[in-house]
């Protein structure tokens, strides 16, 4: 190996160490941070999610807003869901009369085929997104008028 070829190896081998060690000195606000909120196989009311149905998926995200004061109707959802408050306090009441009350940043796996409803008890409209892991013409939401609200 000529004197040529040894200084431009010894070159690119100190350019590769300059570059590792300015990037292991980046500040850590600048670090891209990966934090797991939830994992879990049953719903908020510990009770087993189904199997995966069979067929295609349809992966569906809804943006939910719902006002002070405001009650949702009595309904069940056919496919599994999970979701994330981002922004006032949700109170979900099942039928068997649990009740989970969420905050702002909580995360919520729902009930599948068991009837609920949630309510907005606090000062402010919430705001919620849920996913849904459904199929094509899966209803997402199965309202049961016929259930009154107390």
């Amino acid at each position: 190996m000529n004197k040529f070829a040894k200084w431009l190896i010894g070159g690119l081998i100190f350019c590769c160490i300059c570059i590792i060690g300015c990037s292991s000195m980046d500040d850590t606000d600048s670090k891209v941070l990966s934090i797991e909120l939830l994992r879990t196989s049953q719903s908020w009311n510990e009770v087993d999610l189904p199997d995966y149905p069979e067929g295609k998926p349809e992966l569906v995200a809804v943006k939910y807003i719902i006002p002070p004061g405001k009650k949702l109707g009595w309904h069940h959802h056919e496919a599994m869901n999970h979701g994330v408050l981002v922004q006032g306090e949700l109170t979900i009441n099942s039928q068997d009369g649990k009740t989970k009350v969420l905050c702002a940043g909580d995360v919520v796996v729902e009930m599948v085929d068991a009837i609920h409803h949630g309510e907005n008890n606090g000062t402010e409209p919430v705001v919620l997104y849920m996913f849904y892991l459904s199929q094509k013409g899966m209803t997402l939401t199965v309202q049961h008028p016929e259930i009154p609200l107390k």
